[in-house]
């Protein structure tokens, strides 16, 4: 298959509806079947505090090779996220940059391997790894199409950050108006100086706006039940 052909394939696949996880697997699963000399793929994801997940796999010993990396701290998929963004390993068996990694990858199996820096708007996402049991060497299209396919799940990943974001914000948006409007209710007093009522406890607390919010929620759930939060006024006793 070509660079054209893999990539509208890619894209079509992607067109359906999916999320993140669903996404990243079918990007590996192309980038396996299409991408020259290459026999497993998977994709890595980096967590804020350096912790780093294997999150698509198109076998299991990508989980294993994977793991050897991030138990060793050393290998292709670690070195591209950190300083090359792309890394070519040829001739596994005689590679000397990772030696607490390479003996145990080639035991597994392993010939040849690009590790491949996820970038989008700035931000590192992870790394696509690509991994050959049946050649010693990558050619330049393999090279070339790893690149294509790092940016489709880059892109993929920058998706589903922003409707995080925004799923987040919405909510922390509501919670917001709800404790605005419990604070009126119980206070009797109007929205700017409910506002201000939970800037000064975020200020003074040191916590968050919508934490200060959410607990102004909990709070009133907790002595009125989870009804009266609905209706914005605790219920009658007996209720």
């Amino acid at each position: 298959m070509d660079i054209a052909a893999a990539l509208a394939q890619a894209s079509a696949d992607l067109k359906q509806p999916q999320d993140l996880d669903a996404a990243l697997a079918t990007i590996a699963k192309v980038a396996c079947e299409s991408t020259p000399g290459i026999d497993h793929v998977g994709i890595s994801v980096a967590h804020r505090g350096g912790r780093i997940e294997t999150r698509a796999w198109t076998d299991q010993v990508v989980v294993e090779l994977d793991q050897l990396q991030y138990d060793t701290g050393q290998g292709p998929c670690l070195q591209a996220l950190e300083t090359d963004g792309v890394v070519r390993v040829e001739h596994a068996r005689h590679e000397q940059r990772w030696p607490a990694f390479i003996p145990g990858a080639v035991r597994l199996g392993l010939r040849s391997q690009l590790g491949v820096r996820l970038n989008s708007d700035a931000r590192t996402f992870g790394a696509l790894n690509l991994y050959s049991f049946s050649s010693d060497t990558l050619s330049d299209e393999t090279v070339q199409m790893s690149e294509l396919f790092a940016s489709h799940a880059a892109l993929a990943m920058g998706h589903a950050e922003r409707i995080g974001n925004l799923s987040a914000a919405l909510t922390s948006r509501k919670v917001i108006g709800i404790a605005l409007g419990l604070l009126m209710h119980r206070l009797e007093i109007d929205e700017p100086t409910a506002f201000a009522y939970l800037t000064r406890m975020s200020a003074s607390t040191e916590t968050k706006l919508r934490d200060v919010a959410a607990s102004v929620v909990a709070d009133h759930e907790a002595r009125f039940g989870r009804g009266a939060t609905e209706a914005g006024e605790p219920e009658p006793a007996g209720a």
